[in-house]
């Protein structure tokens, strides 16, 4: 499978000086005025000539430095000239409509894949989104092989950055924020993430540093753009884990426009793979639509819509788990009984309208409304029995050959939520004076209606523990009576009804020059937000922050096409709900908004290898936060102090080398290594609950040489241990520990019967298909045994409390079909 070649290439760029070619490229999509590809035009340079395909796609190698002319022609369509001094490597991507009523004329001298260099944006590819496997496969699975973003469960589709936690990351799809539901507390619980892949056209990326138009949140923003069909097109996926469809309609008119997907996924393949026996009736589903109108030139008019109704149920049988070590194997086995059933509503629509009041100006209005209904409710009782296995019999857990300890726990939950959140935004652009203004102003309301009661009951060897931290009478047994109450070992409950408000806006200037001979960027911008939460007995009070922020990029005149940037500035994040609620679960309403300084420092270098494009990008990050809200996370809930009495920073150093090291493919290898602490109340500082030290992916495509139809991808991740697994009641100046290494990888092979480079010559029935495959994926390929929490029991003979990891999912193996048509 080519891995030598990689290998190679990996070193290759470490320890040897890189000889480049003094050329360039362009690539593109050519169109006809209806937004149909355009196959066989001739597009020539200087004796250099190449033909467009059927998808209408092209690409021609340029010489550099210099002034270029490219001549685009086709039988029944008028020319189409070009004009181009590009950089040494430098790939422009142009995207010509063409007619047959005039001639076209242009000269150009910045490509346009400059813009995101120059802001620091990762864009992912989506046909590689689609192909690379993952046991929660989708945007967010690629996303966890960048540098910087981490996580330990794969069965969840959240993600930390650089530091931050999950709540800390910003999603636009279509230039509207979308939401997640509230109390999940698994990974298993999630089932689909917002986006739906099928929908996607465009996805963009930052790990830090954002501009000013972005929202207010403190780690990273995932910008995402659903397609806007031209044409009629349909698609579909099956595999063991659910499947998906989407339909794209035009008009005959060509006004009107929709893309609509609906999606199913089971995630019973996985979670039957756990320690942990279950009877697991999951029901993920959702359905969602972007409908397009062009009223005018100059008036467009899109909606986008989402339903989803999530049923989790959930019954515990029994579990065994072994641990221990090689001369002192223990195992733990659990009886349970009880159940628990969740459910979580949520409906999300969206109407945005695009004005273009004249050729430098372009309005925005868009008004979004997110309801969800969730319910947690569970009872489940689980009976352990914990001690050393049975020599004879080492690999059965359920041997234990001497009991060390007993007991029982029951859990309760009856937790309600419902959330009505109403945005409306005016949004901007204007060029001026050679340069670009935008600007926004927007309105929040929250509305959230919570009730939060939750119970643990614990006892050991036939005695109820009493919570760790309680002020209780002297227990003096048995010389005298225990007249102490009987306590749940934990006990949450409060009523929550609040009411946000919200104002926030921004302003950026946005301006490209030359400074000599080298070309330079700037972005300066300023946010503002102003909130108050209503509705508690205690009214909170009307808070205001201010975030400046600025990106100055530069790209010398040299032969090597590289580009340095410095950005950051002051970033805050105004308390959302789940940063509201103490640990008791009651709102405090005067929660201020963190606030975080970053200073990222990068360099961007596109260079050629093997005659194929490469980027290697290197960033260094320093981030200082204060009125820092401490919490813990267990799983993928999150729960806070809610009373910003910590300072922290996080520091780093991210590198990424993506490139075609099969050609016609786009692979890529990941290092991070990233601190993060925290000083609470003065306390010293410690790791926070996000300090995952060292980061190492590799997202990989190749095919077999000898059958170039049978793809193979490759998913790898390594993680060093974050700071987790004490119990929850624990405190983290008194005792932390790390989980294990994370360790991961997943390969898929695809047999490819037809696309776009074979879809000409199918006969028969294939030749009604665009795209039809059929994969294998091997989900954990080396069966690593990931923990992503522990389990606390305790032993009644030595007094001690034993950590048993609660493993993630095992080797799993799943087979799916994709098609289109």
């Amino acid at each position: 499978m080519n891995h030598n070649r990689f290998i190679f290439a990996f070193l290759f760029v470490f320890v040897s000086c890189i000889s480049l070619a003094q050329t360039a490229s362009i690539k593109g999509v050519i169109l006809d005025t209806d937004k149909h590809p355009v196959s066989n035009v001739n597009i020539s340079s200087q004796g250099n000539s190449v033909q467009s395909d059927s998808n209408g796609f092209f690409e021609i190698t340029v010489p550099s430095n210099r002034k270029v002319s490219l001549i685009f022609t086709h039988v029944s369509l008028k020319m189409i000239s070009l004009t181009v001094n590009l950089k040494t490597n430098e790939v422009f991507v142009f995207n010509p409509i063409m007619n047959n009523s005039q001639e076209q004329m242009g000269e150009v001298f910045v490509s346009s894949g400059n813009r995101k260099r120059v802001q620091g944006i990762a864009t992912i590819d989506t046909e590689t989104i689609k192909k690379i496997p993952g046991a929660n496969a989708g945007i967010e699975n690629v996303l966890k092989t960048l540098p910087g973003v981490n996580s330990n469960n794969e069965l969840s589709s959240q993600y930390m950055v650089r530091g931050g936690n999950y709540d800390e990351n910003l999603v636009y799809v279509n230039e509207v924020e979308v939401y997640r539901p509230f109390l999940i507390r698994s990974g298993q619980q999630e089932g689909l993430s917002f986006t739906n892949t099928d929908l996607v056209q465009n996805v963009e990326f930052s790990a830090g540093g954002f501009q000013a138009k972005f929202g207010d949140k403190l780690s990273s923003v995932l910008d995402i753009t659903y397609r806007k069909p031209t044409q009629f097109g349909a698609s579909f996926e099956a595999s063991f884990l659910g499947g998906s469809a989407s339909v794209d309609l035009v008009s005959k008119n060509k006004k009107w426009s929709a893309v609509t997907g609906v999606r199913y996924r089971n995630n019973s393949l996985l979670v039957n793979s756990q320690d942990t026996q279950t009877n697991y009736t999951p029901t993920f589903g959702d359905i969602q639509t972007n409908i397009n109108y062009d009223i005018s030139e100059k008036w467009q008019m899109s909606f986008l819509g989402n339903i989803s109704e999530n049923k989790y149920l959930y019954q515990p049988l029994t579990r065994e788990t072994k641990f221990g070590t090689i001369d002192q194997p223990m195992a733990l086995a659990v009886y349970y009984q009880g159940q628990e059933k969740d459910q979580y509503d949520t409906y999300f629509g969206a109407l945005k309208t695009t004005y273009k009041a004249s050729s430098s100006l372009t309005l925005k209005l868009i008004g979004s409304l997110f309801h969800t209904t969730e319910k947690e409710h569970f009872d489940i009782l689980a009976q352990y029995r914990l001690g050393n296995v049975d020599p004879e019999n080492p690999t059965d857990p359920s041997a234990i050959d001497f009991t060390r300890g007993i007991g029982s726990q029951l859990n309760h939950a009856r937790n309600d939520l419902d959330a009505l959140i109403a945005n409306i935004e005016l949004k901007g652009t204007k060029e001026w004076k050679e340069s670009q203004l935008e600007f926004g102003l927007k309105y929040t309301r929250e509305s959230i209606r919570d009730r939060v009661v939750e119970w643990e009951m614990i006892d050991s060897a036939g005695f109820s523990i009493n919570p760790p931290i309680a002020i209780l009478p002297e227990n003096n047994q048995p010389y005298s009576p225990y007249t102490g109450p009987l306590l749940p070992y934990q006990d949450i409950r409060a009523t929550n009804f609040n009411t946000i408000n919200r104002f926030s806006g921004y302003a950026q200037w946005n301006k490209q020059t030359e400074i000599g001979s080298s070309r330079v960027w700037y972005h300066l911008g300023a946010r503002f937000q102003s909130w108050n939460v209503s509705g508690v007995s205690e009214e909170g009070k009307n808070q205001t922050v201010v975030s400046p922020r600025a990106q100055f990029a530069i790209k010398p005149d040299w032969e090597r096409d590289m580009v340095f940037r410095i950005s950051g500035g002051l970033y805050h994040q105004p308390p959302f709900y789940r940063e509201l609620r103490d640990l008791d679960g009651v709102v405090n309403p005067n929660v201020k908004a963190q606030e975080a300084v970053h200073v990222v420092l990068s360099n961007d270098y596109n260079f050629r290898m093997w005659n194929r494009p490469f980027k290697w990008v290197t960033e260094l990050y320093y981030k200082s936060l204060s009125d820092v809200n401490v919490y813990s996370i267990d799983n993928v809930r999150i729960r806070y102090v809610a009373n910003n009495n910590a300072k922290a920073y996080a520091q780093g150093l991210d590198f990424r080398l993506n490139g075609e090291f099969v050609p016609g493919t786009e692979s890529w290898v990941s290092f991070g290594y990233m601190k993060t602490e925290e000083n609470y109340e003065n306390k010293g500082y410690i790791a926070r609950p996000t300090d995952q030290r060292l980061k190492f992916a590799m997202l990989f495509q190749d095919y077999m040489p000898n059958i170039p139809s049978v793809k193979v991808y490759l998913n790898l991740v390594y993680n060093t241990g974050l700071p987790g697994g004490a119990p929850a009641y624990s405190d983290p100046y008194l005792y932390q520990s790390r989980l294990n290494d994370y360790r991961r990888a997943d390969i898929g092979f695809a047999k490819v019967f037809v696309d776009s480079s074979t879809q000409n010559t199918k006969k028969g029935w294939l030749k009604n298909f665009k795209e039809l495959a059929v994969g294998l994926e091997i989900f954990n390929l080396f069966n690593n045994q990931n923990a992503i929490t522990n389990t606390w029991v305790r032993d009644v003979y030595s007094k001690n409390q034993y950590a048993i990891p609660n493993y993630m999912t095992s080797r799993v193996f799943n087979v799916k079909i994709n098609a289109r048509l």
